[in-house]
């Protein structure tokens, strides 16, 4: 990495909803514990957040998507580890 370059944000990347910097499935890990802590003290707000982000992950799965992006798996990867426990 040249001097002066930032590494990408672990934000997702449209359509793929992939993470721009390591290519998990958004939210990533780091995304999730960023989101944790901007979010802190505050997790209805958080769960608000995801289901709109959710909402456009699904809007922008194609007509034939693959298996692993249905949208009740999009249910459990963008809203179940954020519930509090």
């Amino acid at each position: 990495m040249t001097a002066g370059r930032r590494r990408p944000e672990h934000t997702a990347a449209r359509p793929s909803w992939r993470c721009r910097a390591c290519g998990a499935p958004w939210p990533c890990s780091p995304a999730r514990l960023r989101l944790l802590v901007e979010y802190r003290g505050n997790r209805p707000t958080l769960l608000i957040y995801l289901n709109l982000m959710m909402e456009d992950a699904a809007a922008d799965l194609p007509p034939e998507h693959p298996d692993d992006t249905t949208p009740s798996d999009l249910a459990l990867r963008f809203l179940s580890w954020a519930r509090a426990r």
